[in-house]
């Protein structure tokens, strides 16, 4: 396998490449992102499509720049796409016969169905959705995936996008009743199938609006991927980015580098919001380059991950995990005692699958160093775990792994993210679990036990002496007034 690959897109308005590092079969994570505002599609809208000089030329020296990147970080595998703005234009194959003459790269130009299968296959393995419609804002084109049951339906494209409106409308002062006109016309395309409760937003024009939201709740979690919000509760704040003049836009949390296009996105994605039916948005860190490089890495397993399975998770305990079958171990010890103990707290075992993953990631830290390595783990699981999770699940991952020691978490620390975490007492009992699971398992022989709770009594019953576990059970807090044992079988 290529253990680094680098993706190439170039749209309309940027041009980006990622480079991602295999760590095992299905595990990975992202080596380098760049980005350069080339605007390839500058002037083509308003001359027939066809690409102008000094964008083909801004375009050339970014993606000699990007190659160099690859080359310096040894890249195995570079898959290059381009979307909208060349597939448009009558002298694309001039300006790919000169990328491949100077440069020795093979442009792949594809088209607006393949590009919203790219962002949906994403989208579906990547985000904690089973179900959705994608809405990917570019600068020439918006493409649409629906979703269903996590795989990719049914796709459409749409002549609908930033640099386009602009170069049409916005550029020749048009007045809005006619930019709004266009814009449902186009929509008009879409069939009934798609409409849905949820969408996924991808693209440059959506993150941006999340950001601004995120930033206007003071929202605790400096995370974009997975950031969701209801419709009804932000449209005042979408219809104001509409409305606002460009000077006006740093108001909003708008930064410089989106005002030339934001607003024609923002219309966009405002009337696909309501001809849709969206109650929910769900915003995706990742879209087509992410897509691109899992339809390489999936093209065996039909675009899709296996059932259940994780890839930050597993990215994680390749990259960081000293003691992998330690990291099983404590999986399966907290399994057994959580079976015994969830009707008291999580009936409904809504809260199982965090309580797995953190104990399988309870000791990455020590990677970094021993002391303190449950702050270590607590960093990485919040700065580097997101693939498939909701951000309260990471939050309360985080925070598991963060206070898996002799005392339970108090209210005070867990304040700063309270309003993503579960209640108090649900924490303190998944954080108990953790404890007793990593003490029983001191001598790291990974104990054989049978557990039995009854009237506030937790029995463990084990076939041999485990010295260090009785030691530290008796310095371990305990949910009151939870009494646990330790009892040798004779």
């Amino acid at each position: 396998m290529a253990r680094r690959t680098a993706v190439i897109d170039i749209g309309s308005n940027s041009a980006r490449m990622i480079i991602v590092e295999r760590t095992s079969r299905f595990g990975f994570y992202l080596l380098e992102e760049v980005k350069s505002r080339v605007r390839i599609g500058e002037g083509a809208y308003e001359h027939g499509g066809i690409l102008q000089p000094e964008p083909m030329e801004r375009a050339l020296k970014a993606l000699r720049d990007f190659l160099s990147i690859a080359h310096h970080f040894k890249v195995r595998k570079i898959l290059s796409i381009a979307t909208s703005a060349l597939r448009d234009a009558p002298n694309r194959d001039l300006f790919r016969s000169r990328v491949r003459r100077e440069l020795g790269l093979n442009i792949k130009i594809i088209d607006g169905e393949s590009e919203a299968l790219l962002g949906g296959i994403a989208a579906a393995n990547l985000l904690p959705v089973e179900d959705g419609v994608t809405i990917d804002i570019g600068g020439g084109s918006t493409e649409l995936a629906l979703i269903r049951g996590r795989e990719v339906v049914e796709t459409l494209s749409l002549d609908l996008g930033t640099v386009r409106l602009k170069e049409l409308f916005s550029d020749k002062s048009s007045p809005i009743e006619e930019v709004v006109a266009f814009v449902r016309r186009e929509i008009s395309r879409v069939p009934e199938t798609f409409r849905s409760e949820r969408v996924i937003g991808i693209g440059g024009t959506i993150r941006a609006l999340s950001k601004g939201i995120m930033a206007k709740n003071n929202y605790p979690l400096e995370r974009l991927h997975a950031f969701t919000y209801r419709v009804s509760d932000e449209i005042k704040f979408i219809e104001k980015i509409i409305e606002a003049p460009v000077s006006k836009l740093k108001k909003y949390h708008i930064k410089r580098d989106r005002y030339d296009t934001i607003k024609e996105g923002t219309l966009i994605f405002k009337e696909l919001l309501s001809y849709l039916g969206a109650e929910e948005v769900v915003t995706s860190g990742v879209g087509i380059r992410e897509g691109l490089f899992l339809k390489d890495l999936l093209r065996n397993n039909r675009y899709r991950f296996p059932n259940n399975f994780q890839p930050s998770v597993k990215s994680l305990l390749d990259r960081f995990c000293i003691d992998i079958e330690g990291s099983r171990c404590l999986s399966r010890l907290a399994k057994r005692l959580y079976s015994q103990l969830a009707p008291l707290f999580d009936p409904e075992g809504e809260y199982e699958e965090v309580l797995l993953i953190a104990a399988k990631l309870l000791n990455i830290g020590t990677r970094i160093d021993f002391y303190d390595h449950h702050k270590h783990s607590s960093y990485i699981v919040m700065n580097d775990l997101q693939y498939r999770l909701t951000h309260s699940q990471i939050a309360t991952i985080g925070t598991l792994v963060r206070f898996h020691k002799r005392k339970l978490p108090s209210k005070s620390h867990l304040k700063p993210i309270a309003e993503l975490l579960p209640e108090e007492e649900i924490i303190r009992w998944l954080s108990f679990i953790l404890s007793l699971a990593e003490t029983l398992n001191r001598d790291r022989s990974c104990p054989e036990f049978q557990a039995y709770y009854e009237d506030m009594l937790l029995l463990i019953l084990v076939r041999r002496p485990l010295y260090l576990a009785q030691e530290g059970l008796k310095e371990l807090e305990k949910p009151a007034p939870l009494a646990v044992r330790i009892v040798v079988q004779s």
